[in-house]
């Protein structure tokens, strides 16, 4: 902004007319505080013997309010500081006037202590209209003047914290306001009773049945709105079952860390998302490392038509490489995430660079063309059913895939490589962990190998994380495009439980990890993982989406139990027992050591693998699994041997 914020103050009709009733009221204030004064006293008191002083007075104020900047204030929006401004021309008029009238007057018919009535009765008489026409125009003085006929859902907030108070205050301003806030819930024990804003405290979140059920008919609540953004996970669970059995939904308020839409603000209530339903916080990524690993280098991301790899691109082009090249086999998904980037940051140099990881050949050339700096490696098949149907399929991408990355990495002296693996890896069951574990292995034992060179060379840097909500083939898709048909939802066992994270985290923590200093932390050869908090039980999410949806479980939406597929667990685990976690500097993220194998001993396992998995000779194929990955037990009928194998696995 170029304005000069010495900028005389322009005159206009409102501002003469805010001016008048100024200097209107120091005068009344003048007469006002001499007569009661003399009142008080109970002594007669003419107004004809006080004009000397009152035009003295008036003729200060008027110069003083002028510089004092109170004609400067939208009387729409009086606010504290208007207050204070105020406050201060009051003083000042007064300091100033009461020399001049000595030198007038002799301060003749002029008590001292009408000094000090005078200045209270000045602030009184400026700013109680200021307050009042701010009340008038936001609409707060109509609501209170017809709150029995107040049209407005009755809310209750959960917190009382600054979003509380922006959402009540938003509420009260605003004349079509949809909320009325009838009372807080606050787990601080010291705040019950008190009131924020005229809302009181009622108590804590245990108490709320009581409290719904104590309400009268016009304040008893429709809906709670979650208000603090500490509160998630089980605590949000625990509310939705509450609020369904209380009959009333739950809602929630943008958290601070979120990115919002212009326009959006404290007020723009929004329902629970299923994210809300996570065991813990959500992870926040400290975005000044990141951009300087990322900005102003070329980036290549594999699989970027991908769930995880689309969010790469997104936060990858936002950090401002100079060069960021879409790698992705499928046509269709690299045709969506060029469209969408190419709308988001036109002025981005990107390459839409159609190829599959398989292809040593076609790898080889965009490494050649483009010269990455940064690779991201997304791409693999997931999709536990289908991995176990296509054995070769799954090891060709998702291990040999890998490979041919990262020895182009290697070859064309990237610096950092990515690789994205998943807790399926740890103590798996399926085809498809199997090969994400010997993938870990290809980047653990390059990094090794590099170190063992001294630390010359690409830096391989392995991701492991749980299952993304909202990914392709998720659950929670799953379970929303049931729900939308009406359901029944269906769960494949009462008791199976997975690890969750939402796909910003999951990518939060890819270029957090890729970004983090190695000094002193000793990370080669070892994985990043998560702290993921608690399992989730599925069948608990589903019904916890059927309540979100409005709906109840077993009565308005039923829940069919369809058995484990095949190669799936019951209870996924981030780390083998073997495995140790090491703290990073960075909250959340840890360190694992798996176990490892050496590079060359890899290199030729992988080539009998390969051309196993070209024949398609699945036996092959899991046979070698079997023997990289020892801890390999394989479930392909869907019977979950992750519990009843723990004791062989221990005897590894």
């Amino acid at each position: 902004m170029n304005a000069d914020p010495f900028k005389p103050l322009r005159l206009n009709g409102r501002v003469l007319l805010v001016a008048l009733h100024d200097i209107v009221m120091a005068a009344a204030s003048f007469m006002l505080a001499l007569w009661l004064r003399y009142w008080l006293a109970d002594i007669p008191w003419s107004p004809v013997e006080s004009w000397e002083g009152m035009a003295v007075f008036t003729a200060v104020a008027a110069v003083v309010f002028r510089y004092a900047g109170l004609y400067r204030g939208i009387w729409h929006f009086a606010s504290l500081r208007d207050m204070m401004a105020i406050l201060r021309a009051a003083v000042l008029s007064l300091l100033i006037f009461l020399p001049l009238l000595f030198f007038v007057t002799r301060l003749e018919s002029y008590p001292r202590s009408a000094l000090v009535l005078q200045f209270f009765i000045l602030v009184a008489l400026l700013a109680g209209p200021r307050l009042l026409y701010r009340s008038w125009k936001d609409g707060s003085l109509v609501q209170a003047l017809k709150r029995g006929d107040d049209k407005r859902i009755p809310v209750l907030l959960l917190g009382s914290g600054m979003a509380a108070d922006a959402f009540i205050r938003e509420m009260e301003r605003g004349g079509d306001a949809a909320y009325r806030v009838v009372g807080i819930i606050d787990d601080s024990e010291r705040r019950h009773g008190r009131d924020l804003r005229g809302v009181r405290v009622l108590g804590s979140l245990t108490d709320l049945p009581a409290i719904v059920r104590q309400a009268s008919e016009m304040d008893r609540p429709r809906r709670i709105i979650v208000a603090d953004d500490r509160f998630g996970g089980r605590a949000i669970r625990e509310l939705v079952d509450t609020a369904a059995q209380l009959g009333i939904t739950v809602a929630r308020l943008p958290r601070l860390t979120e990115f919002r839409k212009e326009g959006d603000g404290p007020h723009e209530v929004q329902p629970i998302a299923v994210e809300d339903l996570l065991g813990r916080p959500q992870r926040v990524l400290d975005r000044a490392a990141v951009a300087r690993l990322i900005g102003g280098r070329r980036v290549l991301i594999t699989g970027a038509g991908g769930t995880i790899g689309s969010e790469l691109v997104r936060q990858v082009a936002a950090l401002g490489p100079a060069l960021i090249v879409l790698f992705e086999q499928s046509e269709h998904a690299l045709y969506q995430i060029d469209m969408e980037l190419a709308e988001r940051t036109p002025a981005l140099p990107r390459i839409a660079h159609l190829g599959d990881v398989r292809n040593a050949e076609a790898v080889d050339l965009a490494f050649t063309q483009h010269r990455p700096e940064i690779v991201l490696h997304a791409a693999a098949y997931k999709h536990v059913p289908l991995v176990e149907a296509n054995v070769g399929e799954g090891v060709l991408t998702n291990a040999v895939g890998t490979q041919i990355v990262a020895n182009a990495c290697r070859r064309h002296h990237v610096a950092v490589m990515v690789m994205i693996s998943t807790d399926k890896a740890v103590n798996p069951t399926n085809v498809m962990g199997a090969t994400k574990r010997v993938a870990e292995m290809v980047c653990q034992s390059l990094d090794l190998d590099r170190s063992a060179g001294g630390n010359a060379g690409t830096q391989f840097v392995t991701v492991r994380f749980g299952n993304v909500l909202g990914s392709s083939g998720s659950v929670v898709p799953l379970f929303q495009r049931q729900l939308g048909q009406g359901g029944p939802l269906t769960v494949t066992h009462p008791d199976v439980t997975r690890f969750f994270m939402t796909t910003r985290e999951a990518v939060e923590l890819i270029l957090q990890a890729a970004a983090m200093p190695r000094d002193g932390l000793h990370a080669e050869g070892k994985i990043f993982v998560l702290d993921m908090g608690e399992p989730v039980r599925i069948q608990d999410l589903a019904r916890q989406m059927i309540r979100l949806a409005g709906k109840q479980p077993d009565r308005d939406i039923k829940i069919v139990f369809t058995g484990l597929r095949p190669g799936e667990k019951l209870y996924e685990e981030v780390l083998h027992q073997d495995e140790t976690l090491v703290k990073t500097p960075e909250e959340g993220v840890m360190l694992a050591a798996p176990r490892v194998i050496d590079h060359a001993e890899l290199e030729q396992a992988l080539a009998q693998l390969s051309a196993a998995a070209a024949r398609r000779d699945n036996a092959m194929i899991l046979a070698m699994l079997k023997s990289l990955v020892p801890e390999f037990r394989h479930a392909p009928e869907g019977q979950d041997k992750s519990v009843q194998d723990k004791s062989a696995t221990a005897a590894d």
